[in-house]
């Protein structure tokens, strides 16, 4: 009798899906092993699952706690995978499928043997549940159709088996999902906090737009570098950029400590405002501050270059304070802008200005003039303007500076602001 089906490597596959292989004891199992062995009055019945080389005892009745596995090619349960119904031998020695069969000549012996292929849903014979005796024996059609049924509802463990796996396996992966969504969106909402003030991201998230605002009083600061064109000439442009992008994170650092906020590059140029998203009382005066360390840190790096004998990188700024009004623009590219007369006039500011030097308007004068040195410029021309009142915003004053080069404020500075 045949004892390997023809999709046997498909078959051994398909039961190790039901990852029952090697697992302990189940009461369910071992109750229809009972019931099996009490309904057909046999002293053994199991359940066997047969892979590659074994035929692996599930559960089982009248056999030693020991026993819990019979090598493939000794069992007639192997035979009876390659069927698709019941197999019944009332008497093994007198059946030539299975009269020449190891455990039929030798022990244990078998006479008797009433076996069903637990066929699963895809059609593929995991094992077998069988009922032996060591005599031989008869049983009725109605005991032989209960084996049958004892055999299903076998697989309806198996199946019910499998389905809690794949339960489980569905929830991880639902689970996975919900987390691999929740780090994108607190990827999304790191990035969103990275280019827009933490005010109007968390604005924006909650109600998804952002309602532009009028300020009374910001400062704005524009600078950009002289001389940016012949640069572009002289450098590679990979270079360039990694120089320029090196200067413009060391800017951005410096409005940070100074609590501005950056606005936006445009090419060579750079915009940052102080007073809003969170108005502030002394924005005027972190304006400046900002300007003064930009300078100085461009004034550090340029020394470098002269030992190099390179071009030095020379910065121009403009500051001025008053009104503005700010929002939101863009939709898929979000972008926090500013707009209104003072924006021009910083603008202005910084195309007056001299290279190195931080040029103010009289409106941001007012604000500081306590606590820095000043030149004045006097009202001077500037494009699409009248003439405009200037100062040079020189260094803190030595009274109020911690260094010597009148950068960084002293604590006298901050009672006197």
């Amino acid at each position: 009798m045949q004892m390997i089906p023809p999709n046997d490597a498909e078959r051994v596959a398909a039961l190790k899906q039901y990852r029952i292989l090697d697992t302990p004891p189940e009461f369910e199992y071992d109750a229809l092993t009972e019931l099996a062995a009490q309904i057909c009055g046999c002293p053994v019945a199991l359940i066997g699952l047969i892979d590659e080389t074994r035929d692996w005892l599930k559960a089982k009745y009248g056999l030693p706690p020991s026993l819990i596995e019979v090598p493939r090619d000794m069992q007639i349960c192997a035979a009876t995978i390659c069927q698709n119904d019941l197999v019944y031998a009332p008497d093994l020695t007198k059946d030539e499928r299975f009269k020449e069969y190891p455990n039929v000549t030798g022990e244990p012996y078998a006479r008797f043997y009433c076996g069903m292929p637990l066929i699963n849903y895809e059609g593929y014979a995991l094992g077998t549940l069988c009922v032996i005796d060591f005599q031989p024996h008869e049983i009725s059609p109605a005991q032989r159709e209960a084996v049958r049924r004892l055999a299903n509802q076998a697989v309806a463990q198996l199946e019910l088996r499998r389905k809690l796996f794949e339960r489980d396996e569905l929830l991880r992966s639902l689970d996975d999902a919900k987390n691999a969504m929740a780090a994108e969106q607190a990827r999304a909402e790191e990035l969103l906090h990275t280019i827009l003030p933490a005010p109007i991201a968390t604005e924006l998230k909650a109600k998804r737009q952002v309602q532009p605002r009028h300020y009374d009083l910001a400062t704005i600061m524009f600078a950009d570098f002289m001389g940016f064109t012949r640069l572009t000439e002289q450098m590679q442009p990979a270079a360039l950029v990694q120089q320029l992008n090196q200067h413009f994170t060391s800017f951005d650092e410096i409005v940070q400590r100074r609590r501005l906020e950056t606005l936006k590059t445009i090419g060579d140029a750079y915009l940052c405002v102080g007073g809003l998203p969170e108005p502030s009382r002394t924005h005027a005066l972190d304006a400046c501050l900002a300007a003064l360390e930009m300078q100085a840190y461009l004034g550090r790096w340029n020394l470098q270059r002269e030992k190099l004998r390179l071009s030095p990188w020379k910065l121009r700024i403009g500051i001025n304070t008053g009104p503005v009004v700010a929002g939101l623009v863009g939709k898929r590219r979000f972008t926090y802008d500013i707009w209104g007369d003072s924006v021009n006039v910083a603008q202005r500011l910084e195309a007056a200005a001299e290279p190195g030097r931080i040029n103010i308007s009289a409106s941001t004068y007012h604000y500081v003039q306590k606590l820095f040195e000043t030149e004045p410029r006097g009202a001077l021309e500037v494009k699409n303007k009248p003439p405009m009142e200037m100062f040079f915003l020189s260094r803190i004053k030595p009274q109020f500076s911690a260094d010597a080069g009148g950068t960084t404020p002293n604590e006298a500075f901050w009672q006197a602001a």
